[in-house]
């Protein structure tokens, strides 16, 4: 069986963003819910809150680009702790488009990026650390 994901399967969108039909299914990886949207208009197929960074992670990181290269070490690590979870979302992208849903306001760095760079490595969470 072919465990790479296609990069195409995997498509990031901030939350502010309207939902369409190309986005597949939409993932919300964010541990916070985003400030003034309501529910329904996310079209979620799934609120992915163990995924999304630790509360300590996500605190100490605080979107700080100087921070960037040792917050995606950390939160590959918190990642690997997870591996039912995770094993969930890489098979999801394998199917079919998936689209990494966030709020942060840094388009180039945020957990999405980190995240799907993750989703994309090869070996997944056999890769070396």
């Amino acid at each position: 069986m072919n465990k790479t994901i296609p990069a195409s399967h995997v498509r990031i969108k901030r939350a502010y963003e309207a939902p369409t039909p190309a986005d597949g299914a939409r993932i919300l990886i964010d541990r916070l819910w985003p400030r003034g949207v309501k529910k329904e208009a996310l079209l979620l197929a799934e609120w992915a809150k163990p995924l999304a960074p630790s509360t300590e992670l996500r605190q100490w990181f605080n979107h700080d680009p100087a921070l960037w290269d040792e917050f995606r070490r950390r939160y590959a690590a918190e990642l690997r702790q997870q591996p039912e979870a995770w094993a969930q979302l890489r098979e999801r992208a394998r199917h079919g488009v998936v689209t990494l849903v966030y709020s942060a306001h840094d388009e180039a760095v945020n957990n999405a990026v980190a995240m799907r760079d993750f989703l994309l490595q090869p070996g997944g969470l056999d890769a070396a650390q």
